[in-house]
């Protein structure tokens, strides 16, 4: 993850800021180490605490607030590039120049790489987005041939063929396509389920995996929520203990981002609304002083 650092000194003790930006600075620490343990859902769930913390902040256009939203903004676009959910890393990377477009316009020299920095990461998106097509293309022809193997009454086909359609449900959510990788998660657990005759730890995995896609549509949230209630007890039979964690940490995710999704686009609009009315200033006291 990206360090950007914060002068804390220049942040204001007596309205709470402090605390608030010394609050995020954890988050984004924490949410670091976890990532380095490939923790990445547990990761996640840290930034958007950091991020909701953070709409706390007295003052939306104070450099060291802005700071701080970067670095969550680079941090969350990561975390989901990591995931391989491209579409949401480049959501994420787009407001990032936003604020990122405002911030230069002030301050080039201590917000200028920074640009540089998700150009990098704008150009890892697309060069994996054309990875991903090339695989798709392969797996799904491997797909259509383990198929006709298990029709054929090839029975150790089938192992071969669950994995691949998990393989093409996880390369469309990659591509944006969420509701096709729905399908071929739904098949391959299915086929999954009447192989074992029994729920296990792929079964398991699996679902979680399907609930992470539903996450990415506003409007099929609710039965992600669902899915993961009912895997968790089997999660908890097994003694699966990160898949438990993982199932946990996205129920908080669901319930934080329903509490704040109003709020967080209201969020972003007060912050760039606040650096325009920044910049119209500063231009204006400029041409007062010429």
């Amino acid at each position: 993850m990206i360090e950007i650092p914060v002068d804390l000194k220049k942040v204001d003790k007596k309205s709470g800021d402090r605390e608030i930006a010394e609050a995020v600075i954890t988050c984004r620490k924490t949410a670091e180490s976890l990532a380095s343990e490939n923790r990445y859902i547990d990761s996640m769930e840290r930034i958007v605490e950091g991020l909701r913390t953070l709409r706390g902040f007295s003052s939306y256009s104070d450099h060291e607030f802005r700071a701080l939203l970067v670095g969550l903004l680079f941090d969350l676009s990561e975390i989901h590039f990591q995931l391989k959910d491209y579409k949401q890393s480049e959501k994420e990377l787009d407001v990032l120049f936003k604020v990122l477009e405002n911030l230069i316009k002030e301050d080039a020299e201590r917000f200028g790489k920074y640009h540089i920095l998700a150009m990098e990461l704008s150009t890892r998106i697309l060069r994996s987005r054309k990875k991903t097509m090339e695989l798709l293309v392969k797996q799904q022809i491997n797909a259509g041939v383990l198929y006709d193997k298990v029709n054929a009454g090839v029975s150790a086909a089938t192992d071969r063929l669950i994995e691949s359609l998990r393989n093409v449900g996880e390369l469309l959510a990659s591509t944006g396509d969420y509701r096709a990788a729905l399908k071929f998660y739904s098949e391959a657990i299915k086929l999954s389920k009447k192989r074992a005759g029994k729920v296990t730890r792929r079964e398991v995995k699996m679902t979680i995996e399907m609930a992470k896609i539903m996450m990415r549509l506003n409007q099929m949230r609710p039965r992600a929520r669902r899915l993961l209630e009912a895997v968790l007890p089997h999660a908890i039979a097994l003694e699966t203990i990160e898949l438990e964690e993982d199932i946990l940490a996205l129920i908080e995710i669901i319930d934080t981002d329903n509490r704040n999704e109003t709020g967080w686009k209201a969020f972003l609009h007060k912050v760039q609304k606040e650096a325009k009315s920044r910049i119209s200033r500063i231009k204006k006291d400029k041409t007062e002083n010429i």
